[in-house]
């Protein structure tokens, strides 16, 4: 159903294993460990563009929040002609209320994709390769062992079935008999996700203009309700999900860093410039000011 997604994951995952096995050796586990982080930084550098464009609009949104007030006092009572002349004033300003979608389509979609071709080195379960969908003929390991994995050769699925983190296998899950191992690595993962989606939330919410109106509920969704799906998805998603988890929650909070002191210093210098023209523009001290002449009068 989303082959244009998980083709793309699977070459790219292939390559980074292939590089890493290349140093490591095919067998071992780290190639793949350090291939579902280095696919992580493929995906996230690709989005890197359209997450400072929507962190930019997000910036001038808020800077513009003081004359969005003053035409929505101006038009009391006609929210029609409100978003009227809002509209044109984030249209002359360049803001777009959908920028913000591109970023949390595309890793929406790479976390789909990577979910799909992760689940589909194991195929002898009844759980079947989309999230929400079960299959009544799962494959026998002899015939799992000798399918390939969309670009992931058979090789590389029985290599990836072999390969472990602390004793613990990448394709195994909390669900069913977990193993002490399987237990103590599925756990540390949960809560390092768990709590950099929170540190993530925070970071964000403070970024947000206290003088306009926003959504409580939603903040307390992304500071609690989001930390705590990642503890209570994980026991469902394969350990190599939940690297891949963490690596991108890493990859944001750094992103967020250096984006926001970026438009932190790009705010700086707009302000130093408006406050140049403002000086420019006022009246010298000791000048007299400039009368214009009435019409008609020589």
């Amino acid at each position: 159903m989303l082959d244009f997604v998980y083709y793309p994951v699977s070459a790219v995952l292939r390559l980074w294993h292939t590089a890493f096995a290349a140093v490591l050796g095919p067998a071992d586990a780290a190639a793949w460990i350090l291939a579902v982080v280095f696919l992580v930084a493929t995906f996230r550098a690709v989005l890197f563009l359209p997450f400072l464009r929507q962190a930019r609009n997000q910036a001038a949104m808020k800077r513009l929040q003081p004359e969005v007030r003053a035409i929505q006092r101006k038009f009391d009572g006609d929210k029609r002609r409100q978003s009227v002349e809002i509209r044109k004033l984030h249209t002359a300003h360049g803001v777009g209320l959908f920028v913000g979608c591109l970023p949390a389509l595309g890793q929406g979609l790479v976390f789909l994709g990577l979910f799909h071709v992760l689940r589909s080195f194991d195929r002898t379960r009844t759980v079947g390769h989309l999230p929400f969908r079960t299959t009544s003929a799962p494959m026998t390991p002899e015939q799992n062992a000798l399918t390939p994995n969309y670009f992931l050769d058979a090789s590389d699925v029985r290599s990836f079935l072999q390969a472990k983190i602390f004793g613990a296998p990448l394709s195994a899950t909390l669900t069913g008999t977990p193993t002490v191992a399987v237990l103590g690595v599925a756990a540390t993962l949960m809560v390092i996700a768990a709590v950099a989606t929170h540190i993530t939330a925070r970071a964000s919410i403070a970024r947000q203009d206290r003088t306009a109106r926003q959504v409580p509920f939603m903040n307390t969704v992304m500071l609690w309700v989001f930390p705590a799906a990642a503890v209570l998805g994980g026991a469902v998603l394969p350990i190599a999900i939940l690297l891949y988890w963490v690596s991108n929650n890493a990859w944001t909070l750094g992103q967020q860093h250096i984006v926001y002191r970026r438009l932190d210093t790009e705010a700086a210098v707009l302000e130093q410039r408006a406050a140049e023209k403002r000086r420019a523009a006022a009246p010298k001290p000791g000048a007299k000011p400039v009368r214009r002449r009435s019409p008609g009068r020589g």
